[in-house]
């Protein structure tokens, strides 16, 4: 995608990602869709918590 460019070590890997404001702008969604399947991606290890312990937890906070 045009206005994308990645930042690679010395082996040659990539390892972070510049976008454009003008692309992120122009393709906000696409860029939104992209950011939420990485976050994803580096959540699949987390342990998973059931909603009963979920939902007290956020009361508990405050937060629900």
């Amino acid at each position: 995608m045009k206005g994308i460019s990645y930042i690679t070590d010395d082996n040659n890997q990539k390892k972070a990602i510049v976008i454009e404001l003008k692309t992120i702008e122009k393709n906000d969604e696409d860029i939104h869709e992209l950011i939420d399947a990485l976050v994803a991606e580096s959540r699949k290890n987390d342990p998973l918590v059931n909603w009963e312990t979920a939902k007290k937890q956020l009361k508990d906070k405050g937060k629900l």
